[in-house]
């Protein structure tokens, strides 16, 4: 399955052909309590790019990327992944949660985190051979914490925790990546390594979505944004979406005016 029928205002329907993107969302609607905190949200994320998902605290941000893969249960909507239903393509996408939402007292070891990536390869029951653990700390090499791989998860830092999991990430060998927040309370080392790592992967020809606050780095880190509040504001290239206008109709007067002026260039 790689299209969806949509209905045109004629009441004839026409196919849309979804497999030139590498997750597409049609209509997803996500509610709490009664209350729609998504609401009718189309997304379109080409292959190859890297996307952040921006809008004010509680636009639904973090909701539609859990809507998206099956973690929250919508009231509506569709959801493609390279052109097929999620169940079927669950494989090509890997996901960071956010770090708030993890017990970090559960006591595991750090190469041990990054071994969990690499289940779908072996199974839930199987030992690990030699070839895969090397895989797990190459991918610790790779986001700068081999060091730490026989240190308990919980005696790390948040910024050294979020390396792991983006390293676990990296051990599942995806084509889509999507990260809630990853950047969310951690030092600057660590934001710089973790854009080191997820524009190396975009070159690599993946696909990485991430759900982001901080507006004056948007334009160093990403190609594209979907703004949303509630409902879709803009999505497109930075040229195109990541203006001012759709800023001010997401934000409202929660944006500074220092968020607005230094954005000026590329709107």
């Amino acid at each position: 399955m790689n299209a969806v029928s949509l209905a045109a205002t004629s009441g004839t329907h026409v196919t849309e052909d979804l497999s030139k993107y590498a997750m597409a969302v049609r209509g997803l609607t996500v509610s709490y309590g009664g209350k729609p905190v998504v609401f009718s949200v189309d997304m379109s994320i080409p292959t190859g790019s890297m996307t952040a998902i921006i809008g004010p605290n509680g636009a639904g941000k973090s909701t539609t990327l859990k809507a998206a893969l099956g973690i929250l249960k919508p009231l509506s909507g569709h959801v493609t992944i390279f052109g097929q239903p999620l169940d079927q393509a669950r494989q090509r996408v890997s996901y960071v949660p956010q770090r708030a939402s993890v017990d970090w007292d559960f006591p595991t070891r750090v190469i041990d985190v990054v071994l969990m990536g690499l289940y779908r390869q072996v199974g839930l029951l199987k030992r690990f051979s030699p070839a895969l653990r090397a895989k797990a700390l190459d991918c610790l090499t790779r986001v700068g914490m081999e060091e730490f791989a026989t240190r308990q998860i919980g005696q790390l830092s948040g910024g050294q925790q979020q390396r792991v999991f983006l390293a676990r990430a990296l051990a599942q060998d995806a084509d889509l990546y999507l990260l809630d927040e990853p950047f969310a309370g951690v030092d600057a080392a660590t934001e710089r390594a973790i854009i080191a790592v997820l524009k190396d992967l975009q070159a690599r020809g993946k696909t990485v979505v991430a759900v982001h606050h901080d507006l004056a780095t948007v334009p160093a880190y990403f190609d594209r944004v979907f703004i949303i509040n509630t409902r879709a504001i803009a999505e497109g290239p930075l040229d195109t979406a990541f203006t001012d206008r759709a800023l001010q109709e997401a934000y409202g007067g929660r944006l500074s005016t220092n968020h607005i002026e230094g954005l000026a260039q590329v709107s």
